[in-house]
């Protein structure tokens, strides 16, 4: 057999192999001499069928099964006496079977790229220092204070008003007969001013009072949220039953003790600020991470095959999928398709695969291992962060040994990140006020 690999570039190949005419003859020769034994042909007794008739007969399915026995030796031949560590499904386009002259093909593979030694000490980076401003946690405090307001009837006759949240009857009309989208709803609570119908409906109702009967004729844009809604001109018919208005409680101590066992005020900024402070940390660890990937990746490049790069695209439109069915919408909802997702992504996902496949050459290179107490460390964490019994988390990943697998991966990149960044120059810089701002 002879195979001739040529380069397309570091990570993509392509292998011309030819297997010799008498080895295709031999193939033939033992499938027709095994089908002679079994198949069964009016005139014939088993196993007196003459060549020539086999031929005719079932020349088309022999010539496949040759073919596609001819392909798998060989591919499988070329890529071990090569030493290629293929990635993917290798791409070809088998040709026909011809008895009387070798099998020619090219098989189109991808392989994974080659890293060598990577130096990974003494990294400069920054450490951006966020601490928790009283704006920020007057933010948190008047987002819980929302939480316990309370919705009084307006007793004196007043008009509506922005802010205010009025409870309505109303039904839609389309062409002056009622509409099954816009039904007849009773006593239904609408807050004025966040446009839950239409930004339109919201300030025709300011103004009315308790017991005013109003028409409101509502076009809804192409792009409304509902489709059956998109482009129509709906009448609506309102009754204003009820005014009421938002009550928010102090904030003092009272306030504490009713978001839960906080004795005082003070203990629940205390709780927020350490809040705050897990996800100010958190941010720092991944812009060190971000920096640690940029460095390495500045100082070890290499190119990404096309499959490892379609993997996490499509696991990117997977999450992104997840995502949008927990909160009942679809990507065709907001104007997105695949093709987009995967168009706006790719450097994106190659990134990511680089990341992974630096993070993989540093395990071997240092002879990383997961130590069995780290492991239940990692399950604690899982049970923390999803509120679960730790026996629980255990026994999901002990009957899943994929996701056991990509578990213990992910927990030992984690020490590797942590490796090269104890292994970094590292500068503490205080957060200025863009940078506090893009976490919001």
């Amino acid at each position: 057999m002879e195979v001739t690999v040529e380069n397309l570039n570091s990570v993509k190949k392509i292998l011309h192999i030819e297997v010799p005419e008498d080895v295709v003859v031999r193939e033939l020769d033992l499938a027709y001499k095994n089908l002679k034994k079994t198949a069964k042909i009016k005139g014939y007794r088993p196993g007196k069928a003459p060549r020539s008739v086999l031929e005719r007969l079932f020349k088309k399915s022999v010539h496949s099964d040759v073919s596609s026995k001819l392909l798998q030796d060989s591919l499988v031949d070329a890529i071990r006496k090569n030493d290629l560590k293929i990635v993917g499904t290798p791409q070809i386009d088998p040709p026909e079977l011809d008895a009387k002259r070798p099998y020619k093909y090219d098989a189109t593979v991808e392989v994974t790229p080659e890293i060598g030694d990577i130096n990974f000490k003494g990294l400069n980076l920054k450490k951006t220092i966020y601490k928790a401003s009283d704006e920020e946690i007057n933010a948190q405090l008047k987002m819980l204070q929302k939480n316990l307001a309370q919705l009084k009837t307006v007793e004196e006759n007043r008009s509506l008003k922005k802010g205010d949240f009025a409870l309505i009857d109303y039904e839609g009309f389309k062409n002056g007969k009622p509409f099954i989208e816009t039904q007849k709803t009773e006593n239904f609570t609408l807050e004025i001013g966040k446009n839950k119908i239409a930004k339109e409906f919201d300030e025709q109702l300011i103004g009315m009072k308790k017991g005013d009967v109003k028409e409101i004729d509502i076009n809804f844009p192409e792009n409304y949220s509902n489709e059956k809604l998109a482009n129509l001109d709906i009448s609506f018919q309102v009754k204003l039953n009820e005014i009421r208005e938002e009550v928010l409680p102090e904030i003092d101590d009272e306030f504490a003790k009713e978001l839960g066992d906080y004795k005082t005020l003070n203990k629940l900024k205390d709780v927020i600020t350490d809040n705050l402070k897990q996800g100010y940390d958190k941010r720092t660890e991944q812009e060190l991470s971000e920096q640690v990937f940029s460095a390495l990746i500045a100082k070890n490049d290499f190119e990404v095959p096309d499959v490892m790069a379609e993997y996490e695209l499509d696991s990117i439109v997977a999450e992104l999928e997840m995502s949008l069915a927990y909160n009942n919408k679809s990507m065709e909802q907001i104007g997105l398709t695949k093709e987009s997702i995967k168009d706006k992504y790719h450097d994106t996902a190659v990134k990511q695969v680089k990341r992974h496949l630096i993070l993989n050459r540093l395990m071997d290179q240092e002879k990383l291992i997961l130590a069995d107490e780290d492991l239940e460390e990692g399950f604690k964490d899982m049970s923390k962060a999803f509120g679960k019994p730790v026996d629980e988390i255990k026994s999901f990943y002990n009957q899943n040994n994929d996701k056991l697998d990509l578990f213990k991966n992910t927990l030992l990149e984690k020490q590797t990140i942590k490796l090269i960044i104890d292994n970094s120059n590292i500068e503490d810089v205080e957060a200025n006020k863009e940078n506090v701002a893009g976490l919001k």
